[in-house]
């Protein structure tokens, strides 16, 4: 019964991506005069390919954006290794994440951009690519994708599989409940990054015996590699901070500015040649900021401008893509943003805690609890959550007491390696056992 409301449901959806597909084509091209889409590369969108599709067997990883991307590099990586007669086809959906991934893939994997989820563009996608098997990243449940897989006969895993508070109610309504059943139910493999995603998953009805665990793919992202002059850079701003105290906050969300510049006053009364380095979600974040902190009258540095770290200046403000990692080199102390406001649900903590850093957050960090949770158990001292009037008082202390702050960089140093180990040769045995094995027989 649950099975024809589902495909009742399903027709409906498809019914209505059809008829939409028109306004969808138009709002493509204006993002596209935006800026925001891909200005030469934009009909992928539609299922268009840009490229020639070799002959064999094809593996489709599919993910929403960077950080999903760069999770999913080390699985492709070893699907290379041990199945060297396939070709790995790559999407995302943003080109922010195109910049970055197509520079980190190894020699030999195409990338392109995501088709949207409506009949005509999927269905040219699938119809032209041909994919053997379909990898999914994280929380990309999309209708026509999996069902228009599943008809074509092609398997279907995700990988690091999640889904929020918010979507997991909306999902387990009557109304939809049968759709996301039987999306689930094409699935070989589902692998939640959790146990709380895992039982989510079989409240949905996913079949029990697809979920499997093998640990959160986020501990297993790769430094990125940079131009020769960005390392460089790297290492002059090393040499510029090697007498001063430093602090970074990272991947912070429009509001926590106001935060992280507060706590940055009062400890400049205390420490005068400390350097607060911030790191927005977004660069044209960062350059908004700049530009108010000048109008002040401070004197702040902009990464995207190659400006120095002078004497006199204390903010550092990094608006460009892929560096992160190569920053957290460059401080003790990492407070990771987009958890101080409510509303907001967190980031990776992992690539603050793989360099060293003694690791901060707020309280407000979705389904990256789980990682703060498994790291504190692993070290209490790996991960210090607190809130937004709790910090000043928290970067002070790590600031006067360097015991205290070495034992918390060696703490969440340890956690990380505890809980990075064997990821990667888990998911692949998993996919291998149950999804390649038939998919590429």
């Amino acid at each position: 019964m649950i099975g024809e409301k589902g495909k009742l449901l399903y027709n409906v959806y498809r019914a209505l991506t059809y008829g939409l597909s028109p306004f969808l084509y138009l709002h493509l091209r204006f993002r596209t005069l935006q800026g925001i889409e891909h200005p030469v590369r934009w009909p992928e969108r539609l299922g268009r390919p840009s490229t020639s599709r070799p002959p064999g067997h094809l593996i489709w990883f599919h993910t929403a954006s960077l950080g999903e991307g760069m999770a999913a590099i080390p699985v492709i990586k070893r699907c290379i290794e041990e199945r060297p007669d396939c070709t790995i086809l790559m999407t995302s959906t943003t080109a922010s994440a195109f910049e970055i991934i197509t520079n980190q893939l190894p020699t030999g994997v195409i990338y392109q951009f995501a088709p949207l989820d409506i009949p005509a563009a999927m269905d040219a996608f699938l119809g032209y690519w041909k994919p053997n098997a379909v990898m999914l990243m994280e929380c990309e449940l999309w209708p026509n994708l999996i069902l228009g897989a599943a008809r074509n006969g092609i398997a279907l895993a995700l990988l690091n599989a999640r889904m929020s508070a918010k979507s997991f109610s909306r999902w387990s309504r009557p109304v939809l409940l049968p759709l996301i059943s039987l999306m689930l139910s094409k699935f070989s493999l589902i692998v939640p990054l959790s146990t709380m995603q895992g039982i989510r998953f079989q409240l949905l009805q996913a079949p029990p015996y697809v979920i499997n665990f093998s640990g959160d793919l986020k501990y297993t992202v790769e430094e990125f590699d940079i131009s020769k002059r960005g390392v460089q850079s790297i290492e002059e701003l090393k040499v510029q901070l090697a007498h001063r105290r430093v602090w970074m906050v990272s991947s912070i969300h429009r509001g926590e500015e106001e935060v992280m510049l507060g706590v940055h006053k009062v400890l400049m009364r205390m420490h005068p040649d400390m350097v607060t380095i911030i790191v927005p979600r977004y660069p044209q974040h960062g350059r908004e900021i700049a530009i108010e902190l000048q109008k002040e009258g401070l004197s702040v540095a902009l990464r995207s401008r190659d400006e120095k770290l002078v004497s006199g200046t204390s903010i550092y403000v990094v608006d460009t893509l892929g560096e992160l990692r190569h920053f957290y080199t460059l401080t003790p102390i990492a407070v990771i943003g987009g958890s101080f406001l409510p509303g907001l649900t967190g980031h990776n903590i992992s690539e603050a805690a793989a360099a060293g850093c003694a690791v901060l957050t707020g309280h407000h960090v979705g389904h990256f609890s789980d990682m703060v949770l498994k790291m504190q158990r692993s070290n209490p001292l790996s991960v210090l959550q607190v809130s937004a009037e709790e910090l000043e008082e928290a970067l002070s202390e790590l600031f006067s007491n360097s015991e205290i702050l070495e034992a918390r960089c060696l703490a969440a140093k340890q956690a990380f390696q505890a809980l990075s180990s064997g990821i990667v040769a888990n998911v692949w045995n998993q996919l291998n056992f149950n999804v390649l094995r038939q998919a590429l027989c």
